[in-house]
């Protein structure tokens, strides 16, 4: 049924002379509203068809090429694959190596960087879906479904879940577990679940701590490990699949490091720096029995929630490809494939979230430039604009402010803002009612 109505909605984009709107598609499916929306956000995310406007003026047509698989090379830098490579041989020809604490104690907040200036840059020109000034949390509890689905899934997908999309769906959001899957399996994506609900109602109170942690890795271990070992520091010595690597065998060790870790990421500002550090350090320290890789990929995301920012499900990353990465980080201390990774499947985040956000009718554009377009507005009205000079001075603001792709939208915004200009909804703009009843006068 459900690949049937997919190749309805592609063949019927393909056989349109024009995008359709959403109300056009409904009239020719016979399909819930609620299921008609939920499948044309899955296949603009899949790349299998485009859309373009806002709300009722939102139109879907079929995307020029299929997204093409992405190989290695296109994805890893040439100075990554070569690492990559390196840890792809097999374990006799590579060395030996134990946790390397100096790795740690040599990173300098704020001035040593995981990430580079340019890709910091680019994280947060696609990551910024709303206003800072909005409490912590509030964009991810808004597309809070989406974030527990598509982070559930890719998580435990890392680590060899087969619960495919759907089916992961069905269980967290309805509760009915797929009858050809293993127990544990469904257990694993049940603790994301708790762990994502965790992070999302708890963003406000919760510290950068060992202790964050370690809830965390309680909430995500709970009946996968030994009762005794979810949420505490492992007492055993662990090794590391598929790699040369030997992990720290100390208890006392083990915590005092993990501390060092959260102390040094709770100093960090940035917080696409803050989460990769967070990713990096905390699956390589593997400070509990299991789930460590999980821990560090739910952790990350603290930083992004907290800040407002798109989370990051780790999308359409491919499970060897990780795991090399990882295992670079390990052996090699060289953090370049996984921050390949990290940007890339970000950026994929993010247009996932852009599509799911305006399909529930979140205008992320419209709450991203809210205060830019009450200063203006307030210039508008106070400068006794009309006219010419009126058209002119928002199109100079508009040309100096904002990026060329965010022009038209947000235009005809600020246009719209305008025309509905009223006592009533001039809150937080400075202006007096005397002032805008003058202005008003004259348009």
């Amino acid at each position: 049924m459900a690949d049937n109505l997919e190749q309805q909605i592609i063949d019927l984009l393909a056989n349109a002379s024009q995008p359709l709107a959403f109300s056009e598609i409904y009239q020719q499916l016979p399909i819930a509203e609620r299921t008609l929306s939920r499948w044309l956000m899955r296949l603009v995310a899949s790349g299998q068809i485009q859309a373009s406007g806002f709300n009722r003026g939102r139109r879907y047509f079929l995307a020029a090429l299929p997204s093409a698989a992405v190989s290695p090379e296109s994805l890893f830098s040439p100075e990554s694959l070569v690492a990559i490579n390196k840890v792809r041989q097999a374990l006799i020809h590579r060395e030996p190596c134990t946790y390397n604490k100096a790795w740690l104690d040599h990173y300098q907040v704020n001035h040593s960087c995981y990430l580079s200036d340019q890709q910091k840059a680019l994280l947060r020109q696609h990551g910024k879906p709303t206003s800072h000034e909005l409490p912590a949390g509030t964009y991810a509890r808004k597309i809070f479904n989406r974030l527990l689905i598509d982070l559930s899934y890719n998580s435990a997908r890392l680590e060899g879940n087969t619960y495919s999309l759907l089916d992961t769906e069905k269980l967290l959001i309805n509760g009915i577990a797929a009858d050809d899957k293993l127990d544990i399996e469904k257990v694993m994506l049940l603790n994301h679940k708790e762990a994502i609900r965790f992070l999302v109602d708890g963003i406000k109170r919760l510290e950068t701590s060992s202790d964050t942690i370690r809830s965390l890795h309680f909430l995500l271990a709970d009946g996968l490990v030994m009762p005794q070992d979810a949420g505490q520091i492992r007492r055993e010595s662990v090794r590391v699949s598929s790699s040369t690597y030997l992990p720290i065998d100390n208890p006392e060790r083990l915590s005092q490091q993990l501390e060092l870790i959260m102390k040094k990421a709770g100093q960090i500002q940035d917080p696409f720096e803050q989460s990769f550090f967070l990713l990096v350090h905390l699956a390589y320290l593997q400070a509990f029995a299991d789930v460590n890789k999980r821990t560090a990929r739910l952790a990350c995301n603290i930083p992004l929630i907290r800040n407002n920012l798109i989370p990051l499900s780790f999308n359409d990353i491919d499970k060897d490809d990780y795991l090399s990465a990882v295992l670079v980080s390990y052996e090699q201390n060289d953090i370049r494939p996984l921050a390949d990774l990290y940007v890339w499947s970000y950026l994929r985040s993010c247009k996932n979230y852009w599509v799911t956000a305006e399909a529930i009718g979140v205008d992320l554009l419209r709450v991203q430039y809210r205060q830019f377009r009450r200063d203006v507005i307030r210039e508008i009205v106070q400068r006794d604009l009309h006219d010419s000079a009126l058209q002119i001075f928002i199109q100079n603001k508009i040309q100096q402010a904002i990026p060329a792709e965010h022009q038209a939208k947000c235009l005809a915004d600020l246009q719209l803002d305008l025309e509905n200009l009223a006592p009533w909804n001039i809150v937080g703009m400075g202006i007096s009612g005397a002032e805008l009843s003058s202005w008003l006068s004259k348009k």
